[in-house]
C-alpha cells in the first residue's frame, strides 16, 4: 500500500551520473522498481530475470539491475526491477531496511533507524 512520496536520486552503477525522481513508498512491497527507460539512461542492465507475483494475482517475469540510490543523504546500493514505463517509481520494503529507514505514514516521511540485528 502505497503511502507517500519521497525525492530519491539514482545513480549509474560508477555513482558517476545522476537522476532525481520522486518515488512512492510502499511498504506493501518487498521490492523497488523504476521504469526501465531511466535505468537504461543510467546504462543500468538486469543482471538477472525473477519472477514477481502481483497483487491482482498475476505473475510475470521481469529484469532485476543493482545501481546506486541517494536517500536522505545516505548513499547505497540495492536492486531495482525494470518495469514498464507507466509505472511509478516505487521504493519498497528491502530497500528501506537496507538504508535504515521507517515510515511514519500519519507524518508521511522516512526516520532513519538503526539497524536490528536478529
Amino acid at each position: 500500500m502505497g503511502t507517500f512520496f519521497v525525492e530519491i536520486q539514482i545513480g549509474n552503477p560508477s555513482a558517476q551520473r545522476w537522476t532525481t525522481v520522486e518515488a512512492l513508498v510502499d511498504t506493501g512491497a518487498s521490492t523497488s522498481s523504476l521504469p526501465a527507460s531511466i535505468l537504461q539512461q543510467l546504462d543500468v542492465e538486469p543482471k538477472r530475470q525473477k519472477t514477481y507475483r502481483f497483487a491482482q494475482g498475476e505473475t510475470r517475469r521481469m529484469g532485476v539491475g543493482q545501481t546506486y540510490i541517494r536517500i536522505m543523504g545516505e548513499e547505497f546500493i540495492t536492486d531495482f526491477i525494470f518495469n514498464d514505463e507507466a509505472t511509478t517509481p516505487l521504493l519498497g520494503a528491502l530497500t528501506l531496511e537496507s538504508a535504515h529507514l521507517i515510515v511514519d505514514p500519519r507524518e508521511k516521511q522516512l526516520i532513519p533507524s538503526d539497524g536490528l540485528l536478529m
